[in-house]
Formats: structure tokens, C-alpha cells, sequence
């Protein structure tokens, strides 16, 4: 982990802590609301707080924030941009759930 990293996560707060722990709720491929996640950390009201939070995330690639959708069920902003990452990311992830989901595993 990165000097940088090691001080992103300390400064993190326990409600941001919360956020992360909700988003990691999100299976693959779908998504929810900030809406979704603020009442699932038991603050219905914070959702500009829980995109705050989000941008925050020093673990992008282990805690799926691009998951998190605003309630018309456009993207919105990723990292901070709206360059279509977010869009992306869930079409692939999509398109993962749809593979596993054709192929026979002895796992099930």
C-alpha cells in the first residue's frame, strides 16, 4: 500500500467506513441509489454525503463504488469525472454475471 493510501484510509470517518461496508453489499453486476446505500448506513437523509464517501474509496478495485447509481438510474460521476468509467465498468460486469451464468459449474 502506497504512503498516500496508508493516509487516505486513516482520515476516512466511521460513517464513510459504513458507506464502504454497504457498497461491498452490491452483488455483481447490479447496482443501487445513493438513496440505497444512505438508508442502508441508517442516514436516509445523507445521500450527497454517501457520494462524498464514495469518492473517498482507497480500495476502488475491491469495493465496487461504480455500483452506486443515483435514483433516476443514470451513473453520475466516477472517481470524481463523468467519462463513462462507471457505465463501463457495469456493462463488463454485466456481461460477466451473463457468462458465469451460461456456464455449467461443478461449484453449484
Amino acid at each position: 500500500m502506497s504512503c498516500h493510501k496508508q493516509k487516505q484510509t486513516k482520515r476516512l470517518t466511521g460513517f464513510e467506513w459504513q458507506v464502504l461496508k454497504a457498497t461491498l453489499a452490491i452483488p455483481l453486476g447490479e447496482t443501487r441509489s445513493y438513496q440505497w446505500v444512505a438508508r442502508q448506513v441508517r442516514r436516509p437523509k445523507a445521500a450527497r454525503a454517501v457520494g462524498q464517501a464514495l469518492r473517498k474509496n482507497p480500495y476502488p478495485l475491491i469495493i465496487p463504488c461504480h455500483r452506486v447509481v443515483r435514483s433516476d438510474g443514470t451513473y453520475g460521476g466516477y472517481g470524481g469525472r463523468m467519462d463513462g468509467r462507471k457505465k463501463e465498468l457495469l456493462r463488463l460486469e454485466k456481461e460477466i454475471v451473463k457468462n458465469l451464468a451460461r456456464t455449467r459449474s461443478p461449484l453449484t
